[in-house]
């Protein structure tokens, strides 16, 4: 392109899709497009979408609305949905918004720069065939590697040749925003079919990317500003398996702890069936790896965990959490739980009521089950009212909510590291070694100074909520 263009990304959804942002803005500068902040500045307007479940899709719909709103008011000429909604949908979206100038796939990343031209030159790009992804790959993980090439993977592609210096990461990323933490994808995809999920869908079989990959673009992220890397994936406990080698992300934290500049390194979305004692030992002994646990324990209730094609019952994961503790009592536990999952009884909730009572969790997350499209639940017998479920979903929410405070109650005395996000009115703000970025709560300490990227070692005096409240340590 002659001139630069403008274009306005908008990221939906989890922290994955914050990588697929990063390397889409990567790709469009490096085709000629400028990456701007202010939407009403922009002559194209990129959604990220998300598809994960029925509210992060309305979230999508109405996101891609306002921004075509944007179009009768100023210079946006064309929005364009990408990301897991458009994966997911694609035609049926492009027939349902037609607001939308185009629906976007996976497959379109590489040449998203070329497509967007076309698209404000007044051309039509045709969207995106939605397909079941799993089929890409061989079912036997250890033969993906070698199918991969040509598969498009968000986060896994090679960069064209010429395009950053060979010292640069093999992904083509720009980072957007100055945080001192980065989300950094270790694989993508997911093998395992819980009966609620269709991420493996339109995600497709897992893909690991190899140690020297994740390394190498720590050390890019070090380089643009970042002190705590957020090790991403769909399934983290898997990395590994389709390199032949199960216990790979083990030594993957060996390697990313020699990183010069980078400080932090947290794991994130472990399945606890697939959590070995030797992997729990590298998280709490390696050198830079936080006290956290991201558990996905979805229930407690061992039969209504089997009905959802998953493992583990209450007394399993309790004695999990009991493990982790030992080694490391201040260490950050949280997790999601599903209300409503069809088949569910009132001794299937309490009997979560009671797990949730008994392991104190530093942050639960509670969804309300909603069918998914392509599912196995959506096709199971025994759905409950939508009443009942909001019900359910609403008293978890409330227990969580409770617990989840007096966890946060019981720090008060502990001294932490705190990685300081940002500033507040006078107070710095960040998040201790047990608190993951986002959702599971601040720090503020009062009369402190530093800035963001600084590390402060600080004592709870307070709690609010999940947040909590410091003061420096001399």
């Amino acid at each position: 392109m002659s001139t630069l263009t403008n274009v306005h990304l908008v990221t939906l959804g989890c922290a994955r899709n914050e990588v697929d942002s990063e390397e889409l803005a990567g790709r469009l500068e490096a085709g000629g497009f400028r990456l701007v902040e202010d939407p009403d500045q922009a002559d194209a307007v990129m959604v990220n979408t998300c598809g994960f479940v029925e509210q992060a899709k309305k979230d999508s719909v109405d996101t891609l609305l306002q921004a075509a709103d944007l179009k009768d008011q100023g210079r946006t000429k064309a929005v364009v949905a990408v990301g897991c909604m458009a994966e997911r949908y694609g035609s049926e979206l492009a027939e349902s918004m037609p607001e939308a100038d185009a629906v976007l796939g996976f497959d379109s990343y590489a040449t998203i720069a070329d497509r967007l031209t076309t698209i404000l030159n007044g051309g039509h790009v045709e969207a995106h065939a939605p397909r079941d992804r799993r089929t890409l790959l061989p079912i036997t993980p250890v033969k993906r590697r070698e199918a991969a090439a040509g598969i498009a993977v968000p986060g896994h592609a090679d960069l064209p040749a010429g395009v950053v210096p060979a010292s640069g990461p093999r992904t083509l990323r720009k980072r957007l925003g100055n945080s001192p933490y980065a989300p950094l994808k270790i694989a993508s995809g997911c093998d395992r079919r819980c009966a609620f999920c269709a991420i493996p869908r339109f995600r497709g079989s897992y893909l690991s990317r190899t140690p020297e990959e994740v390394v190498e673009e720590a050390r890019w992220l070090v380089d643009h500003g970042v002190h705590e890397v957020f090790l991403v994936s769909e399934n983290s406990s898997s990395y590994g398996k389709d390199l032949g080698d199960i216990r790979l992300l083990e030594k993957l934290l060996g390697d990313l702890s020699a990183v010069d500049g980078l400080d932090w390194i947290r794991v994130s979305y472990l399945q606890p069936a697939e959590i070995r004692p030797s992997l729990i030992d590298a998280m709490v002994s390696t050198e830079k790896v936080v006290p956290y646990f991201d558990l996905s324990f979805q229930h407690a209730s061992g039969p209504l965990l089997r009905r959802m094609r998953r493992f583990g019952d209450a007394e399993s994961f309790l004695n999990l959490v009991e493990t982790i503790r030992d080694k490391v009592p201040h260490a950050g536990i949280r997790s999601n739980v599903i209300a409503g999952f069809p088949g569910e009884t009132d001794e299937d909730v309490a009997v979560l009521t009671d797990f949730l009572n008994r392991a104190r969790l530093d942050v639960v997350g509670v969804f309300a089950y909603s069918d998914e499209d392509h599912t196995e639940g959506a096709t199971m017998d025994g759905h409950l009212d939508q009443d009942l479920i909001e019900e359910r979903a609403a008293e978890l929410s409330d227990l969580a909510a409770e617990l989840c405070a007096q966890r946060a109650e019981d720090r008060i005395g502990e001294v932490t590291t705190v990685l300081v996000e940002g500033r507040e009115d006078g107070a710095a703000v960040g998040r201790a070694e047990f608190q993951g970025p986002e959702v599971d709560g601040t720090v503020t300490i009062a009369d402190c100074d530093a800035a963001p990227g600084d590390f402060v070692v600080a004592a709870i005096i307070d709690s609010e909520g999940v947040d909590l409240r410091a003061e420096v340590v001399a």
